[in-house]
Parts: C-alpha cells; structure tokens; sequence
C-alpha cells in the first residue's frame, strides 16, 4: 500500500513550518503536500529542512481557487487536510476586511466543500474508500474576543470576535462546524492562544517586543 497524502495549507508560515519537519519525523508512512500563498508571512527558507524529502510536496497558489484545489485532491488523492492557511494579523484586517474575509471565510468553505465531494457520497456516509479522512481547521482564541482581568476561555465559552480577522476567523469556525452537523464530515476545530517559537514573522507580539527592548 503506498503512502497516505495529506494537504496541509500554508506550511510556509510560523506554525505550519514548524509543524511539517514534526510530522514528517514522526509518521513517515504519510506524504505531506504543501498548498501556500506564499504571501508576506510565507518563507519557503522556513521549510529547507524537508525540501529534498520525497514526503514532501509544495504547491505555490491559493486555497481559494476551486479548480487548484480539486486538482489536488485528485493528483494526491487526500485522505486528511490540516488547515493552517489564513490572513492573520489584526492591524491588516482593519485596514484591509475583503482579504480576511476572502482567505479565511471563502478559501476554507472551498477546501471543505472540496473534501466533502471527494470524500463522502452523501450526508453521513463516506465512501468506503476515503472512511477515517479527517479535515482538522486551526483557528484562533480571539473568536472568543477580549478576556477580562480574571476568567478563561473554555470551548463552551460564546463567540463575541471583536475586530475583522477575528470574525472571519469565527466564520470559518461555523462554516466547519456546519459540515460536520450537517453532512456528518469528520472535523476538529483547535483554538490556538498566544503562539510563539522559531520562525515567527516579525510583526507578531514576542519578536516586536525583543526588538523594541
């Protein structure tokens, strides 16, 4: 049997450099394929370490061109998707909504709505083909908007996203889970919170701060 392939969106950036050469290492029995922009925030020096590993492709466009999609979905035959692609920087989103909304509301609903055709023949029913193929969707706490001087934000607590990248951020929220109430599509959403590590961009909160000190 030959490798499973699975589309990982935006590896170029922070966190999704950081999380292809982990997954690599740790299951080999997978190929990874690369579906990236490469807008500001993506660097495909931040991935020279996989570059050469035949587990890895790059693919250079956006999530929100169906045909690109489609195309992958079938060359690769994807069995998972982790989605890491997003416009995410607050200040942008103020200045520029439509291309928050664009990438994270509509290039999400084309990658899952992609998935779902290529997956399952009908609501509730995956072909059996394609049973166990899960699209995972990084999102942000800052759906949950601002936290007061005490408390927590827990999955229970309500949506109040306070600036247009967190609410496009919360949209595609919702538009996952509606895949998975309305058509049985096996999703996980994860909240991310303050992350920080190697190959940050510069703009983010920690590297800012180091360089003002």
């Amino acid at each position: 049997m030959g490798k499973k392939s699975i589309l990982v969106t935006g590896c170029a950036g922070f966190i999704g450099s950081n999380f292809v050469p982990y997954f690599l290492e740790k299951y080999p029995e997978y190929h990874v394929v690369n579906l990236d922009l490469l807008t500001y925030a993506g660097n495909l020096e931040n991935l020279q370490e996989v570059e050469k590993n035949p587990n890895y492709s790059f693919v250079k466009g956006n999530i929100c061109n169906r045909e690109l999609v489609e195309y992958i979905f079938d060359e690769f035959d994807i069995r998972g998707v982790i989605h890491f692609a997003a416009e995410s920087h607050v200040d942008n989103s103020i200045k520029n909504p439509g291309i928050f909304v664009e990438t994270n509301v509509n290039g999400t609903f084309t990658l899952l709505d992609v998935a779902y055709k290529k997956w399952m023949q009908k609501p509730f029913a995956y072909k059996d083909d394609y049973k166990g193929c899960r699209f995972h969707h990084i999102s942000t706490d800052e759906v949950y908007g601002t936290l007061g001087e005490s408390g927590l934000f827990t999955e229970e607590t309500p949506y109040a996203p306070n600036s247009p990248y967190s609410a496009s951020k919360a949209s595609s929220d919702m538009i996952v889970r509606s895949y998975n109430e309305t058509y049985g599509m096996n999703t996980v959403i994860t909240n991310c919170s303050n992350n920080y590590g190697p190959k940050q961009h510069d703009e983010k909160l920690i590297p800012t701060i180091i360089r003002k000190a």
